[in-house]
């Protein structure tokens, strides 16, 4: 911040509002299955925006996404099956956009994102004078009001906000879930609500992070004859076949994702004892960090997979319970996506004027290069010209039990954030005005 003004704080209407938030159960249909309380993204959205309306954004478009955006083949299969299933699947889950200033060119714009859904377990939200625990409270209502506050700070300090230099909010839904921002940031993106800079509100513990990985799902299904306990050998073990399948991708695919991470998921065939199950369902989760490093993680899958089918065939065929099995491993097995072909947000190198806005002028520390990224909407402005993005917020995800029960985010922290969001908005306003180098020049629309 500029040695006259003051850090920014939250204030207790802030507080109160995150409260509220917080105690907005906003956990959308692919958490909840329609289980729980009931999703309120309308409510939580008018309450945000009439915070902003408040420090004077206005209300650009409340409004859930148009169902053409689910015609993609990049949309999620869940998503798809959900709204099949449920013709209210995306009036529940609107998205807001918010706008300080006139319209202004891209160039003079910044984005922040944020996100209103949560993921399901809810609880009363709490405040203990120092520490705000509910769901939601770190990912991400409680970076959104901290944002509101910095936004006020900012403005405080220098009177173009608002004026010559614009400011976008996203409060968008189909974050979690595994969305991916389907239905959420991505239409806002190509409607192009966004700036030349964008920041996603997320927890990176105060560092800028200007990359975030995308997630694929495939699915291994076995689909053989089932036979009873007394005879074993007569039908096909999915529970067998599909356990050494599980176990040999665990040790063999890692080593083979040179840009992300593999998590070998759940595995289902059955409850029984007295039975053998010939079908069944293992769940592979791959993330990437690059478009290319996830056509190659798809075809290393399969590679892995040749391989496990034909070592489990191996190892099977003297055994005679399993001697089916063996023989027609690869001829019941398949493998089936469930998402893939999204994007990732890939690190743009080298960018002067943002990293001295955000290191400089901000006083923000860069994500270290060595360590892993994580997925989240950022995703999808990868590719959009004259737009710089990075994903900055408070607190971590695992250490403030973010998709845990006693998720929290402590005062101190959010107080930090929004000062962190009041000195990059200062500090974008007045390299912009000032002409620095690199940066282009201002006008009003």
């Amino acid at each position: 911040m500029p040695d006259n003004a003051r850090p920014a704080r939250l204030s207790r209407t802030d507080r109160e509002l995150l409260l509220h938030l917080l105690d907005t159960p906003t956990a959308g249909p692919l958490e909840t299955g329609g289980d729980g309380p009931a999703v309120q993204l309308w409510e939580a959205g008018r309450a945000y925006a009439a915070a902003a309306g408040a420090l004077g954004l206005t209300v650009v478009r409340h409004a859930p996404a148009d169902p053409a955006v689910l015609d993609r083949d990049d949309v999620p299969e869940t998503v798809r099956q959900a709204a099949a299933r449920d013709p209210g699947f995306l009036e529940c889950q609107p998205s807001l956009v918010l706008q300080l200033g006139p319209q202004l060119p891209q160039h003079a714009t910044l984005m922040f994102n944020v996100h209103l859904d949560t993921v399901a377990g809810w609880w009363p939200a709490r405040f203990d004078g120092t520490r705000f625990s509910g769901r939601g409270a770190i990912d991400a209502k409680g970076p959104a009001v901290a944002l509101l506050a910095g936004i006020r700070a900012a403005r405080a300090a220098e009177p173009a906000l608002g004026t010559r230099v614009g400011v976008i909010i996203q409060a968008v839904a189909g974050e979690e879930g595994g969305a991916m921002g389907t239905f959420g940031t991505r239409p806002l993106v190509e409607q192009g609500f966004i700036g030349r800079l964008n920041l996603f509100c997320e927890p990176t513990g105060h560092r800028y992070l200007p990359r975030a990985t995308a997630s694929m799902t495939a699915g291994l299904h076995v689909r053989g004859e089932d036979a009873v306990d007394d005879h074993p050998e007569a039908g096909h073990n999915a529970t067998v076949l599909l356990g050494h399948l599980s176990s040999y991708l665990a040790r063999t695919l890692p080593p083979r994702i040179t840009d992300g991470r593999v998590c070998v998921a759940g595995v289902h065939t059955g409850q029984r004892h007295n039975r053998v199950y010939g079908s069944g369902q293992l769940l592979l989760n791959i993330s990437y960090g690059s478009p290319a490093a996830g056509r190659a993680a798809e075809a290393a899958l399969q590679t892995s997979l040749r391989e496990a089918l034909a070592d489990f065939t191996s190892r099977a065929a003297g055994t005679s319970d399993l001697a089916r099995t063996a023989a027609d491993a690869a001829a019941i097995t398949s493998l089936r996506w469930y998402k893939r072909a999204l994007p990732a947000l890939e690190d743009p190198g080298r960018t002067p004027w943002a990293e001295a806005l955000l290191a400089d002028d901000a006083g923000l520390t860069r994500w270290p290069a060595d360590e892993p990224p994580f997925t989240c909407d950022a995703i999808w402005m990868n590719g959009v010209p004259d737009a710089y993005t990075a994903v900055l917020g408070p607190g971590h995800l695992g250490a403030n039990r973010a998709h845990a029960d006693g998720e929290y985010a402590d005062a101190a922290e959010l107080d930090r954030y929004a000062d962190d969001i009041a000195r990059v908005l200062i500090g974008f306003t007045r390299q912009a005005l000032q002409g620095k180098p690199d940066a282009e020049e201002i006008t009003t629309a």
